[in-house]
């Protein structure tokens, strides 16, 4: 009986196509509500989004009241009798250590709001030691957005001429309609949980890209197989075929990712919760993206099967 994982079926047959239609309705109404959510109201830079200081421009700054904790809600109540855009107080770490994020007026110089918001905090919460201020301009903000975004489409871009060149177009096409299938869902997770969005976010929806490109991958590779070596078999039954046979280490691979960012989430604090998060809701839907966006792509679209029979292995030699 040990070890558990013995208990797990060897072989499954689910019959993962003929849910396909349903899946799409769902997935078609998750990605409606996704967009609604992240771009209403259409209001540069993020939208619907909670834009983070990287975005938005502004300032941030680290403090610490060590030995005892941070008061919070003193901090806040400090801060709001202050003239400042969107202040925000959140700890991190260390119950002692906090920082706070905010835009000063417009037209009013940095250092001086800085030290306006020093002398606030100090007030309010008695000996107070604070780090340098991380000063983000508009400028700098637009162009990180930018770039943000442009990272993203051009991962996208290269996933498909990999995918094109290693196999087909319409795998390409089905890998890359899973990936804006997950990239849109992830963007509405971030809205709807009211996640900070900032650049540690867009390198969480990176990993969750070439996360979900590796399952597609896996998919794909044995499905090509499987093409040649039944090749009188129906593309539902095939499709099948190949998502059972990849099933038991599409699962391992995707608890074993779960467990470590749970144990990130938990411990990481929350600097590194939204990032936990995003990759822990990405790892989920890229797998389900695999089975149930980027495989009825194939079926819908068709697929060529080569003339060659599948080479059988050749077993290793042996040594007297």
């Amino acid at each position: 009986m040990w070890p558990l994982i013995k208990l797990l079926p060897q072989k499954t047959n689910f019959r993962f196509v003929a849910f396909a239609k349903f899946a799409a309705v769902i997935s078609a109404l998750a990605v409606i509500a996704s967009l609604a959510r992240a771009m209403i109201p259409f209001e540069p830079p993020c939208g619907g989004l909670n834009c983070g200081i990287d975005f938005t421009g502004g300032t941030l700054i680290e403090f610490s009241t060590a030995p005892k904790a941070v008061d919070l809600a003193a901090a806040r109540e400090a801060l709001t009798r202050l003239e400042l855009g969107d202040p925000q107080v959140q700890g991190f770490g260390e119950a002692s250590a906090a920082m706070v994020r905010y835009q000063p007026p417009a037209g009013a110089d940095v250092n001086e709001t800085a030290g306006q918001v020093r002398a606030a905090l100090t007030q309010a919460l008695g000996q107070v030691t604070f780090e340098q201020p991380d000063v983000v301009g508009a400028k700098v903000s637009g162009e990180l957005f930018t770039s943000g975004l442009m990272a993203l489409g051009l991962a996208i871009l290269l996933m498909l001429v990999y995918i094109w060149f290693r196999f087909e177009l319409q795998f390409g096409i089905g890998a890359v309609v899973a990936l804006f299938h997950d990239v849109i869902l992830t963007f509405g997770v971030i809205g709807f949980l009211g996640l900070e969005f900032s650049l540690t976010t867009v390198a969480a929806i990176l990993t969750v890209i070439g996360y979900s490109m590796n399952d597609t991958v896996v998919v794909f590779d044995r499905l090509r197989e499987n093409l040649r070596k039944y090749k009188r078999m129906p593309l539902r039954e095939v499709i099948d075929l190949s998502i059972n046979e990849t099933l038991s280490r599409t699962i391992i691979t995707g608890v074993t990712a779960l467990l470590a960012l749970a144990g990130l989430a938990i411990f990481g604090g929350p600097t590194l919760f939204a990032m936990s998060l995003v990759l822990m809701f990405g790892i989920v839907i890229g797998t389900y993206s695999s089975i149930y966006v980027a495989a009825p792509v194939i079926l819908l679209w068709g697929v060529k099967r080569g003339d060659e029979e599948a080479e059988p292995l050749k077993p290793a030699s042996v040594r007297p």
